[in-house]
């Protein structure tokens, strides 16, 4: 019964997944392409102001609210704009003072009719940006050994030495990307998508509609840069770059700035949030597709083996065949790798799995090694099964493969912490500690599996290991390796994709070579043949 229900389960979550993936293509179709109006001439349609060239002109200023209030100032200007010409300037952009001190700065982008100011003219559009952004500074490494600094490129004079590290610092953007829709499209009145209308300004000439030109900027293409403002810098460099935008891309920018700011509403971190943008900018469009929908399979394999796993160990009464201290060491290596990913401050993308993962690891040591936790007289009892002989046959050969492991294992650990200790730079004695515990993880982490593979091969049997499961696993780590050069990761959890990936193909060479007979009944008292040949003996 227990297996019809996670069955059915199972074809359910699928299902689901089918029609989410499917339901997902239709609203992309629905936003890269938008219906035009049938007859422009019509008054239903709206039509473009760009349609006539007029003559434009793009004027930006810089200003201490978003309002111009208080003063603003000019930093550039094209004259003689033309819509269709691609451009990239670089200008200083001077800082006022109420911005060096920790303050904010805003960009006003204006398109306007040429020879008029951009605050008296009625047919003009505009956006406004933040050319700062507030972020928490990056903490000062130094040598444990003879405590000296790592040298600043940027070192604020105000902050003092009682300054705590967790007060948010004013960030530069050193890149300001404009973009408006140069194509002659003709909007349906009753059929105006939502999300261009916000970018959309009309006026009335005569019976007929029109709208000034699309101005979109583009905050995905925004990446937060390690400079930080101080009282010492007085001007900062600004790339101001300009391109025409399709409207279908237009559409698709303005639900993924909507989505990245959605993630920052539930938790995520203005450098979670640039690491995001980092995946939209620096891959290809198409490229990026793709990995939509391998992030999808992504959660739909994480989802199953994890249901798949936990089913097993549910089930779980015996150890025999099953290697106790990999195990834990995998339960120990996933609790260091989240803590290593934490004192890094790495992406939640990454953060979230990694935590969820050590909590089921901590559930599993429980169950392999038979731990029971009860309350006596207030106080915790922890309680250790027994083994029967099978069991403890199994941990003779997870100690004796443990034995010869620890001899290369240990060494290399130590050697490689002391090294890091003398030669690398860290925050803290508690960061040197989680790097040195983490680089034996991840450098040697995959011996620590060998026993595991050692007892398969004493028992040559892998009837007992939750193969649904790896099989998720497997292709879940193969779908990491492309993830490894999208999202940001340090670059030791970057190699470690690709280190599990020799691990999978040994264990599935050791389920070719130990195949399981399927008319046998396994340690869980199931036969795959329901209707198994039965012998004939002969008394």
């Amino acid at each position: 019964l227990w297996s019809l229900c996670t069955t059915s389960f199972t074809t359910l979550i699928v299902g689901v997944f089918i029609v989410y993936v499917l339901h997902t293509c239709w609203v992309m179709y629905g936003i890269v392409y938008t219906k035009p109006c049938e007859y422009p001439r019509s008054d239903k349609c709206i039509s473009p102001y760009l349609a006539s060239n007029p003559p434009l002109q793009l004027s930006i200023y810089t200003a201490l609210r978003p309002n111009g209030e208080g003063g603003h100032s000019l930093i550039h200007r094209e004259e003689a704009f033309d819509v269709h010409t691609r451009f990239e300037r670089l200008i200083n952009v001077s800082l006022p003072k109420k911005t060096r001190k920790n303050g904010t700065l805003y960009a006003m982008v204006f398109v306007h009719q040429p020879g008029m100011s951009p605050w008296q003219d009625p047919r003009q559009v505009h956006l406004v940006t933040q050319l700062t952004t507030y972020m928490l500074p990056k903490p000062p490494e130094v040598s444990l050994i003879t405590g000296e600094d790592e040298p600043q490129q940027q070192q604020n004079p105000n902050m003092g030495a009682d300054d705590k590290l967790d007060r948010p610092v004013s960030h530069w953007r050193s890149r300001l990307t404009l973009n408006v829709v140069a194509e002659n499209f003709h909007f349906d009145r009753e059929a105006l998508p939502s999300d261009v209308h916000r970018y959309m300004k009309v006026f009335q000439s005569g019976r007929k509609m029109v709208y000034l030109p699309l101005l979109f900027i583009d905050q995905l293409s925004n990446r937060v840069k390690d400079l930080v403002i101080n009282s010492s810098t007085t001007e900062l460099p600004l790339t101001i770059s300009y391109d025409t935008i399709a409207l279908g891309k237009l559409r698709f920018w303005i639900h993924m700035q909507d989505a990245v700011y959605s993630l920052q509403q539930f938790g995520f971190t203005e450098k979670d949030a640039d690491e995001i943008k980092g995946i939209f900018v620096d891959t290809n469009l198409y490229f990026l597709a793709l990995t939509f929908f391998v992030a999808a399979f992504h959660l739909l394999f994480d989802f199953l083996a994890f249901k798949n796993d936990i089913s097993f160990w549910k089930q779980k009464k015996s150890m025999v065949g099953m290697s106790s201290k990999a195990v834990l060491w995998r339960c120990f290596s996933t609790i260091v790798i989240f803590l290593y990913l934490l004192d890094e401050q790495t992406s939640l993308l990454v953060l979230i799995p990694a935590g969820i993962g050590s909590l089921i690891e901590v559930w599993k040591v429980k169950k392999a090694f038979k731990i029971y936790f009860m309350w006596k007289g207030g106080k915790p009892t922890f309680l250790f099964g027994k083994s029967d002989e099978s069991e403890k046959r199994t941990e003779e050969y997870d100690s004796l493969a443990m034995k010869y492991l620890s001899y290369l294992l240990y060494p290399l650990c130590v050697g490689g912490a002391v090294y890091a200790l003398v030669f690398v730079k860290y925050k803290s004695w508690y960061s040197w500690l989680i790097n040195s515990l983490v680089n034996g993880v991840y450098a040697f982490g995959f011996l620590f599996m060998l026993p595991q593979l050692f007892v398969n091969y004493k028992l040559k049997s892998v009837a007992h290991l939750p193969w649904k499961a790896f099989m998720y696993k497997a292709f879940n780590t193969f779908i990491d390796d492309v993830f490894a050069f999208i999202i940001t990761m340090p670059t030791s959890h970057r190699l470690a994709c690709f280190r599990d990936d020799a691990v999978f193909l040994i264990y599935l060479y050791q389920r070719w070579l130990y195949p399981v007979d399927k008319t046998r009944v396994n340690e869980y008292g199931v036969s795959y043949d329901e209707d198994p040949k039965k012998k004939i003996h002969k008394d």
